[in-house]
């Protein structure tokens, strides 16, 4: 996989951290993920097609979850639940999104599928024969994981 395919989706990020949370995020050290399981308590899961392909997967704890869709909605929720779920969601579509539009502008036509939660760890994720790139971005309260595993579909 080569690194700038990872670049526009930490840009995007960034910009919607800042845009829906009033927060900034900070780029923690990239590293290779080796296990293909989910070892965060709330992944969202965005499929990548066209001529790039693959899955981006942003995780992060209940707590830093809950931090994230009390900003987005500016409520409390007392439980991790369907609103929960789908403001997290959402914001994975919004990131995957814009790094979408970044691929475009630099001439990679890709498009996004429709995102998908899960709660709790341990779910096998697999990329088959896609090493995953994770990139961890410092809120002020907890780090937001991204998962980036996609490859070429071009000669």
């Amino acid at each position: 996989m080569k690194v700038e395919w990872i670049q526009p989706f930490v840009t995007s990020a960034i910009r919607v951290l800042e845009a829906e949370l009033g927060m900034e995020a900070q780029v923690g050290e990239l590293a290779a993920e080796r296990a293909a399981n989910t070892t965060q308590e709330v992944s969202v899961l965005i499929g990548i097609t066209g001529q790039v392909e693959g899955t981006v997967i942003y995780g992060t704890s209940k707590l830093v979850a809950t931090e994230m869709v009390m900003h987005l909605t500016g409520e409390r929720r007392p439980v991790f639940d369907e609103v929960s779920e789908s403001a997290m969601g959402e914001l994975g579509n919004i990131i995957s999104g814009g790094a979408a539009a970044l691929f475009e502008e630099s001439g990679i036509h890709c498009s996004i599928s429709p995102p998908t939660v899960i709660v709790g760890r341990g779910t096998i994720i697999s990329t088959v024969n896609m090493k995953r790139l994770l990139i961890p971005l410092i809120l002020p309260f907890g780090q937001l994981h991204i998962a980036v595993a996609l490859r070429s579909t071009v000669g």
